[in-house]
């Protein structure tokens, strides 16, 4: 395998990463939205992954984001008969967003982007020294 296949494997990975974080900080930001667009409270946004292409030896060569799912959790139903978006028993719908379920998650995907931002300044720093031995 080429420094060209490791860095373009470490450079989806680090799409990908982006993507999750990105996902994860509209979890966070919308952890406490009782009426989004679609109606009802926010529903928690959950990244799914895939291979990005196949190899010679059909090998997976990368990751990418392959689709977006919505959690279908229920809401957590809070007792507030002051809000008004509570129904009539005085329930409002919030949504199923844990915020340390979320950091946790958000700590993982960032540890996997250092990594793979890793592989890639070591990547860079081999091409640059085998560049310098040809000198």
């Amino acid at each position: 395998m080429g420094l060209d296949s490791i860095i373009g494997i470490a450079n989806s990975a680090l799409g990908a990463q982006s993507q999750r974080i990105t996902l994860i900080a509209q979890n966070l930001a919308n952890a406490d939205s009782i009426n989004s667009p679609d109606g009802g409270p926010y529903q928690r946004r959950i990244p799914v992954f895939q291979p990005a292409q196949v190899g010679e030896g059909g090998d997976a060569i990368g990751v990418k984001l392959a689709e977006v799912r919505t959690d279908n959790a229920p809401p957590r139903e809070v007792f507030d008969p002051s809000s008004p978006f509570a129904d009539e028993s005085g329930l409002v719908k919030e949504p199923a967003v844990n915020p340390v379920y979320e950091m946790v998650d958000m700590m993982q995907a960032s540890r996997s982007y250092q990594a793979n931002l890793s592989v890639v300044q070591t990547a860079n720093a081999a091409a640059l020294k085998t560049i310098d031995l040809l000198k």
